[in-house]
């Protein structure tokens, strides 16, 4: 297109672009051209498209023919404006390239400073400032930035250069050195230059500005920049614009200086002007900390004037662009300009109440304030976290399997875990991989670490409903005998000391110091307006009347999943439950069942009574029967004595009940086929527990879930069952009850003919956990292996078990409520697996059209916030 527009320009008060246009000039464009059209003092210049990046990508580095001509077109202007030249020995022309896209990727792309500076240049420099040394110090500056960002001479090079100098003079400081010491520096600069790039230090500004366009555009694909965007999930951006723009210097004496400052303070929020100054000073100072700079209260007494221009151009853009704001600043002999606004990054708990305050000032509407909080901020709110200001290095790497921050003593078994927490001592529970028997010790650890694993193995679910960190998978750590392991190449003794970031899926050496969250009355007040705005439900996973209970504090209406295995371990229960797995016949198992009913009975009646009426859905035996016994030549011993029965027999029924592929085998509906005195038993203590309690005066509301249901002649056998049995109870106790019999859909078949299984099932829980891995064909517990390398090489563009797989496993979602709800039009639709916690997957979820999500109690509140936003984004 002959009239495709390429540069735009700013300056005079007049500006080609707007703030909306970030997407083509990148954020800084954007803002800059903003500023000037609105009457701020900003140095004037020109921006090159993020088009041209594209455009520059896709034709082998090679520029569209029509933009030279426009960027000297734009350089003429600029001149004309400034009066100045670019290379002129009497009043030249300096400035800055800089990278910007459209979203802030902050120190990871290339800048250079001080261009157009060279042997005649720096004369001119020399007149206008009436300061050699300045001069001098410009061009050295400028040597070295260019040398570095375009043509890849190690920055330390450069140093050595400078410190020799320094050494020669017996200065410790680059500003004790003199004009004419930085003049042989300049002089030296150019001969490194020479010798590593083979070619002259180049004179002509034009070169030096084409090369430095180079070069900035050549940044968008360093590595550091690739991995910043995919750290941030950034996609979809054509790439970076470049900025050109008229230097000011805050150097030139002590009427000048420079600084950075927000409209608010972005650790707390609270509305404070907040930032540093330097006077005599260029920006890279005020960052490089060679000297300390000066809080904003001391500007305002050093130079009231200035301050107050600042303070009136801080409201002006707070209030134009209705959020906290970021702000560079320089002061030129006297005269303030502003060379940057964005959107200030912030903390949660600060964003949190800059988005309410910004509320209650009549800045924004709640809306806007619900969708200034990403719901993934939230996880610092919830959980303890590494305290910011400290300086770690990890010496392992997993999985973010459950967030927050642990510090605590290694040790390697539940049992250890459990005695040393009874003598108040914090501890790391450290495993190649967790079973449910190790629920004490997960229980009473500070965090859990597993060799392997993956984001929905049973250490990270339990952790995540535990509200625990955990990292999962961790392939840096092999465990070498009951009292050492290994991490990262650093051997560690039970005992020592390790901290824990969920968060990141780190490990760290040592204790470090944790910071505890502080949710306040804010997020109480930012919560209640998301709950105002969204229509998806948010209910929990919950196996306990404590996990009920912190889940309804953080929001939770209802249960969408309470796993009945997780009871078996308390106490002596498992004694009874591997009582009735080692019996011979039915007569032997109803016998040890019989024990376990009133224990669950208890657990039933606890959590009815905390959620006092909202609705509970428990989902019936699932896991094989194998992982209630012991493994260990040792524990099958000492659990074949207790038992009073041979050790031999008991090593043949754990033989008889292994699998080749126990995800696959005997569980779920089939265990209750197979055995249905045990699903009996169940369902008896679900109604009898909900008798009692209704007795009381509290509401129930009891939904029973069938699992890894398959076929409808599956459900249809054990709906029965669960009928006949409630039915009795209810009617031995003359209570009024109404409930629910469902199926979870994890099996892909079961997603297929969902319509005839929604002719008897009154609701759907999609159980994405098992639904993903029977999709894939991966095992959840060893996918940690190959993922991260599928990620890394594009395969998948996010781990499945995490995110919600929306092409393949969504669709298989889509087509069962679709078929579903073909049957039965009032079908409840839920999702229970762990990305009902996950923001991305909330968001699927109420597009499709379920009822609730449900997920960890701490992650509550994510998903109430990701409901929310999901319902003002549609």
């Amino acid at each position: 297109m002959a009239d495709k527009k390429y540069v735009y320009f700013f300056g005079g008060g007049n500006a080609d672009g707007r703030a909306d246009m970030k997407e083509l000039l990148g954020g800084k464009g954007a803002n800059l051209a903003e500023m000037t059209s609105i009457g701020i003092p900003v140095p004037p210049g020109f921006t090159l498209s993020t088009e041209v990046c594209e455009s520059y990508y896709e034709n082998n580095k090679q520029y569209p023919p029509e933009l030279k001509e426009e960027v000297e077109n734009s350089l003429k202007r600029l001149e004309e404006l400034t009066g100045k030249k670019l290379g002129d020995p009497e009043n030249p022309l300096l400035v800055s390239v800089r990278s910007g896209s459209a979203v802030s990727m902050p120190g990871m792309m290339d800048t250079v400073l001080n261009l157009g500076t060279n042997d005649e240049a720096v004369k001119g420099l020399e007149k206008m400032a009436g300061n050699r040394r300045f001069a001098w110090d410009s061009y050295r500056r400028f040597i070295q930035m260019f040398g570095n960002v375009v043509m890849d001479v190690e920055h330390e090079e450069f140093e050595k250069l400078l410190d020799a100098r320094k050494k020669v003079k017996g200065v410790k400081l680059d500003t004790e050195l003199t004009a004419e010491d930085l003049m042989e520096v300049v002089s030296g600069y150019k001969n490194l230059y020479k010798e590593k790039t083979g070619g002259n230090f180049p004179q002509d500004p034009r070169v030096q500005l084409w090369k430095s366009i180079d070069a900035v555009f050549g940044s968008w694909n360093n590595a550091r920049a690739i991995k910043y965007r995919e750290i941030n999930d950034i996609k979809g951006l054509l790439g970076t614009a470049v900025n050109v723009q008229t230097m000011v210097y805050g150097n030139y004496g002590e009427g000048s200086g420079t600084g950075v400052c927000f409209s608010r303070d972005p650790s707390t929020g609270k509305k404070y002007f907040f930032g540093e100054y330097l006077m005599n000073a260029q920006g890279e100072d005020v960052v490089a900390g060679i000297r300390t700079p000066e809080s904003l209260d001391e500007m305002k007494k050093e130079i009231p004037d200035k301050y107050k221009q600042l303070d009136d151009i801080k409201d002006k853009l707070e209030i134009h662009y209705k959020d906290m704001q970021d702000m560079e600043f320089t002061i030129e002999k006297g005269t303030l300009y502003m060379l940057q606004t964005r959107t200030g990054k912030r903390t949660a708990q600060s964003a949190i109440k800059i988005a309410v305050d910004m509320v209650k000032e009549g800045l924004i509407d709640k809306n806007t304030a619900i969708m200034r909080v990403s719901p993934d901020q939230l996880n610092q709110l919830l959980h303890p976290m590494i305290d910011p200001n400290t300086d770690v290095k990890a010496i392992g790497k997993g999985l973010p399997a459950s967030p927050g921050a642990a510090v605590g003593e290694i040790v390697f078994t539940a049992k250890e875990a459990e005695a040393e927490a009874a003598k108040g001592k914090d501890v790391i529970l450290v495993r190649i991989e967790t079973s449910p028997e190790d629920i004490g010790g997960m229980n009473v650890a500070r965090g859990i670490l597993t060799a392997r694993g993956g984001m929905t193995s049973h250490a990270a679910v339990v952790a995540r409903g535990m509200g625990k960190c955990c990292v999962a998978g961790c392939s840096d750590l092999h465990i070498l005998n009951e009292s050492e392991c290994e991490i990262g190449g650093i051997k560690l003794n039970a005992g020592d000391y390790i901290t824990l970031n969920g968060t990141a899926g780190e490990v760290i050496k040592g204790q470090v110091h944790l910071v505890e969250p502080e949710p306040t009355g804010d997020f109480a007040e930012l919560m209640s307006w998301a709950d105002e705005v969204r229509t998806l439900k948010v209910r929990t996973n919950a196996d306990t009347p404590s996990d009920a209970e912190n889940a309804l504090k953080l929001g939770a209406e209802g249960i969408g999943l309470c796993r009945t295995e997780h009871m078996f371990f308390e106490g002596n229960r498992i004694d009874a439950v591997r009582e009735m797995i080692l019996s011979e016949d039915e007569a032997g198992r109803r016998k040890a069942l019989k024990k376990l009913l009133p224990m669950q009975q208890g657990d039933f009646e606890g959590i009815f009574k905390v959620m006092n009426g909202l609705p509970v859905t428990i989902r019936l035996l699932d896991p094989p029967l194998h992982e209630f016994l012991p493994h260990k030549e040792e524990d099958i011993e000492a659990l074949a004595k207790n038992m009073g029965v041979s050790p031999d027999k008991l090593k043949k029924k754990v033989e008889s009940l292994k699998e080749f592929n126990p995800m696959l085998g005997h569980r779920g509906c089939r265990l209750g086929i197979t055995y249905p005195e045990i699903y009996e038993m169940q369902v008896e203590a679900i109604f009898l527990a909900a008798c009692s309690i209704l007795k009381k005066g509290i509401k129930v509301e009891p939904e029973v879930m069938i699992p890894l249901i398959g076929t409808v002649q599956e459900f249809e056998l054990l709906r029965e069952m669960t009928i006949k049995t409630a039915d009795r109870i209810i009617k031995e106790n003359n209570a009024e009850l109404k409930y629910l019999v469902g199926t979870m859909i994890e099996i892909p078949r079961a997603a297929l003919v969902a319509d005839k299984i929604a002719e008897v099932a009154e609701f759907f829980s999609f159980g994405t956990n098992d639904l993903t891995q029977l999709t894939f064909g991966y095992s959840r517990d060893d996918a940690g292996v190959f993922l991260p390398e599928y990620i890394e090489k594009g395969i998948l563009e996010k781990d499945p078990f995490q995110v919600l797989d929306q092409p393949g496993v969504g669709e298989l979602v889509e087509i069962g409520i679709e078929r579903g709800r073909k049957s039965r039009k009032d079908l409840k639709i839920g999702i229970c697996g762990e990305h009902g916690g996950d923001p991305e997957s909330v968001e699927f979820c109420h597009r499709i059209g379920m009822n609730y999500v449900s997920c960890s109690p701490f992650r509550v509140p994510i998903a109430r916030l990701a409901a929310a936003w999901a319902q003002i984004n549609e």
